[in-house]
Order: structure tokens, then C-alpha cells, then sequence
């Protein structure tokens, strides 16, 4: 049995081929642009993703089976006779629906109640308004009977396999759709101003998807949620982090819909396999590789490289902080008027003294969400930022966990892939950890209330 799954994310697009043998092995990955039009918006080339998912499934050859794994929130609109698309896509870090959500404060306890989630940009409902109330081709398409609105992965399905169609897990983070139902809300789809009719047909996560060159796509699911399975997570407690462009953290609760309370955390499907749906918790944090790249963009940071290591002691104990809120604060603040800041700068900081905070205010921010999950004793942990060190071991520090560091590092496709054999009746294996990373004694409590303070400066500033 050999799979391949298509892990399109928000930098780049990867094709990972898995057999039952055990072997992975990443055979094509592609980078894409980032445009950047105004302050507060992000978007994708649609046709640029599409070019390279061709691509990676040319540079695959013979599989048994596909999945596909989409960025989650990000999404556009397209015609549904011919797949043209209308819009660009717009990114989960796009925050241009801002002030809309703002005037729709009152609908917020309506929309927890019924999705799980607040009110904000990050989810595709209001994008999706968006796209209708100000783009004219989007009203054109509306008016001719031929619009389709949703996320990527319909987009991607239509013109792969004929057929626009989403899963429930990439479903449930848009604000359309209801967790008791697992269907799309009329009531939600009207308040958001997205035409019900214009949605794809929502399956499980392991299901029929169609057809890529004859080849069965037996799966599709929430790059996060992928994540979740490719790293073990099968039982209640079991808890993983993803440091990508953001850092996401998930803990399986079950296959009951986690209970209303005040931590911040979103409940979120995990996956929906035949008649069983496993729910999960979510947090996250917009910027973790973001600020990497920003800080490398700007000229602050060489290269990643120099985030493995450092010689001082922790910027945090010496005054130093960075709040890593480039694009609002999600997780447990849901605080889109916030914005990034450096704190305690003196004439003796140095370049490295930033970098330094920089990497410790990602662990931070990912330390606020994980506490809110309850007592995690063990942590399982990938993503591109995993090969700091310097990390690896604050976060394990400042959160009193083991971090266990999984033997490969595409645990997102390998997810995806582990879903799609479920599809075909069988079973890949998961790789051994490669590291595991043990906490050190430091004063948790002292990091956290510093830092917590400088959370609380940055909070709000953009108002």
C-alpha cells in the first residue's frame, strides 16, 4: 500500500509518499508567494497552489490512494461551472474583516454556542462575506447561479477531481458550521452573509473525495488536525504543538463535544471517521515562524540558524520581552488589536539580545495556550521551528512538560496519510521519537507573570 499525501500549507506545497513499511519520504515540495496588499491582508496566488499541487502528484508516481491536507481557514471564491477562480485566496492571517466583526459583538454568544468559536477574522465566514458584499465578480457569479464559495481544499478538489467538496474538520473552523449537525447553519450562513447553496457538500474526514487520475483521494482534513494524527493522538489527554508560520496546539478530549468554559480554548473536531466523530481542543498562536521571517526580513535575524543556541541566560529573566502579536493575539486572548512589541530595550541590547527574546516570546505565547489545556505532562512537538534547541528546551522549561520530538518532521502529511490507508481498510505505522526533551528547574511562575505583563501592553493598541 503506498499513499501520497498532498500537504498544501501556508508557505509552501509538499507531497509525502508513505508505504506500509514504514518509509516516508518527502518526493517534490514548492514554495509560493505571499502578497501582501494592505497592512491588514494576506493572500495567495489560487492558481499558484494549484500549479504546484499538479506538480508534486506528477512528481509522485504510482499511489494506491491520496489525501489532501488544506491550510484550514484560508479560502476564496471561484465559479462552480468551470472552477475560474474569483478572488485571490485570502490567508486565516488576513485580518481585514476586523471592524465588521467588531459591529457583530452581539451575535458573538450565538456563534460560540453553535461552532465552538469567537468572532474573528481568523475564520473563513467573514472572508467569505467579505468576498461577497465587495468583489464584483463574486456578485456577478451570484446573480448567474454560478458561485461557489469555500475553503481551498473544495477549490482544490473541484479542479482535481471534478467535484467541490470539504470535510468536517476543515468545515468546523469556518463559523458556518454547526458542531451538534455537523452541517452547514442557515441561520449562521445568513448572519455571515454567505449563500448556503454556494457551500460544498460536507463528508467525514475519511471518505470518498473522488478521483485524481483514477487514483482514489480517500481522505481530506485540517492541516492541524492532521498534525494531531500523524503525531499518536488517539485518546483523551494526548496533546501535540505544530510550530509553523503559527504555533497550534491540540489535545483529543474525546468523542463528546468538549463543555463551554473560560479558558480560551476552542472545541474543534479532530476527525470523523465512518460514524465516529473525535473532538479535540484547539490553541493558537499567529506568529511563530511568521516572526521568524519577519525579523529575517526586516534584518533583525541572519537565518534561523541563529535561534539554536544562546550563551546568555534567558532574555526574559534579564527584562527582555517579545510579544509575538504580528497579526493579533488568537489563543486565549482573542485580542485582534493587538500588536508585536519589544519590551525592556536598554542601550546595552544587543541584535542577539532580540533574537534571543524573539524565540522565547514564541515559547511564551505557546506556553499561555498549552496551560490552559489542563495538566500536560507530555508533549509531543514538530514543525520547522523544532530545530532550535534553544526552544525546545525554554518551552519544556516554562511549561514543566517532557517534549517529545517525533522521528520525523512532516507529522502534518504523514496525518494525512496515516487517514488516507484508514480509507483503504490498513494501517501505516508512526516512527519512533527521535529526542525527547526533559524540563529544567527554572521559576516558571516569574517568566509567565513578566511576560503575561508585557501581554497585557501590547493588548489592544491598534484600537
Amino acid at each position: 500500500m503506498r499513499l501520497l499525501a498532498l500537504d498544501q500549507g501556508t508557505t509552501s506545497t509538499r507531497g509525502l509518499v508513505a508505504d506500509d513499511s514504514g518509509t516516508a519520504e518527502i518526493v517534490h515540495a514548492v514554495r509560493h508567494d505571499q502578497h501582501f496588499p494592505q497592512a491588514d491582508r494576506v493572500e495567495h496566488d489560487p492558481q499558484e497552489l494549484l500549479a504546484n499541487l499538479r506538480a508534486v502528484i506528477a512528481a509522485a508516481g504510482q499511489v494506491d490512494a491520496i489525501a489532501l491536507s488544506n491550510q484550514g481557514e484560508s479560502c476564496l471564491a471561484w465559479d462552480a461551472v468551470t472552477g475560474e477562480p474569483l478572488s485571490p485566496v485570502i490567508v486565516w492571517q488576513d485580518r481585514r474583516t476586523e471592524a465588521k466583526l467588531a459591529g457583530m459583538a452581539g451575535q458573538a454568544e450565538m456563534v460560540r454556542a453553535r461552532t465552538g468559536l469567537p468572532l474573528d477574522p481568523y475564520f473563513s465566514a467573514s472572508k467569505l462575506g467579505w468576498l461577497g458584499d465587495n468583489n464584483r465578480r463574486v456578485q456577478q457569479a451570484h446573480r448567474a447561479g454560478r458561485l461557489r464559495l469555500g475553503t481551498t481544499d473544495a477549490f482544490f478538489l473541484q479542479h482535481l477531481t471534478g467535484e467541490a467538496r470539504t470535510d468536517v474538520t476543515t468545515a468546523s473552523r469556518t463559523s458556518l458550521m454547526s458542531l451538534e449537525t455537523g452541517q452547514w447553519d442557515p441561520e449562521l450562513c445568513k448572519l455571515f452573509g454567505v449563500p448556503i447553496e454556494c457551500l460544498p457538500e460536507i463528508r467525514p474526514t475519511v471518505s470518498d473525495f473522488g478521483c485524481i487520475g483514477g487514483v482514489p483521494v480517500t481522505a481530506a482534513v485540517v492541516d492541524q488536525q492532521a498534525a494531531l494524527y500523524g503525531h499518536g493522538c488517539r485518546v483523551p489527554g494526548d496533546a501535540k504543538i505544530t510550530f509553523g508560520t503559527g504555533a497550534f496546539a491540540l489535545a483529543v478530549t474525546g468523542e463528546t463535544r468538549p463543555p463551554e468554559d473560560d479558558s480560551g480554548l476552542l472545541p474543534t473536531v479532530a476527525w470523523q471517521v465512518g460514524e465516529t466523530t473525535t473532538f479535540a481542543v484547539d490553541g493558537g498562536v499567529h506568529a511563530a515562524g511568521a516572526a521568524v521571517e519577519w525579523a529575517m526580513r526586516i534584518g533583525r535575524l541572519d537565518g534561523p540558524e541563529a535561534l539554536g543556541a544562546f550563551e546568555a541566560p534567558a532574555a526574559i529573566d534579564r527584562g527582555l520581552a517579545f510579544v509575538p502579536a504580528l497579526a493579533g493575539l488568537a489563543a486565549p486572548h482573542w485580542d485582534g488589536f493587538a500588536a508585536g512589541l519589544f519590551i525592556g530595550m536598554t542601550g546595552a541590547t544587543t541584535r542577539q539580545d532580540m533574537a534571543q527574546a524573539l524565540i522565547e516570546g514564541v515559547a511564551l505565547r505557546a506556553a499561555e495556550v498549552i496551560a490552559r489545556m489542563g495538566p500536560v505532562a507530555r508533549l509531543s512537538m514538530d514543525g520547522g521551528l523544532t530545530r532550535s534547541a534553544y526552544l525546545c528546551q525554554f518551552l519544556a522549561d516554562v511549561t514543566g512538560a517532557e517534549i517529545v520530538l517525533p522521528g520525523t518532521e512532516e507529522l502534518t502529511a504523514l496525518g494525512a496519510a496515516q487517514l488516507a490507508a484508514l480509507g483503504l481498510g490498513g494501517t501505516l505505522p508512526s516512527p519512533a521519537p527521535r529526542a525527547v526533551v526533559t524540563p529544567r528547574p527554572c521559576d516558571q511562575a516569574a517568566r509567565l507573570a513578566r511576560f503575561s505583563d508585557a501581554v497585557s501592553r501590547a493588548r489592544g493598541w491598534r484600537s
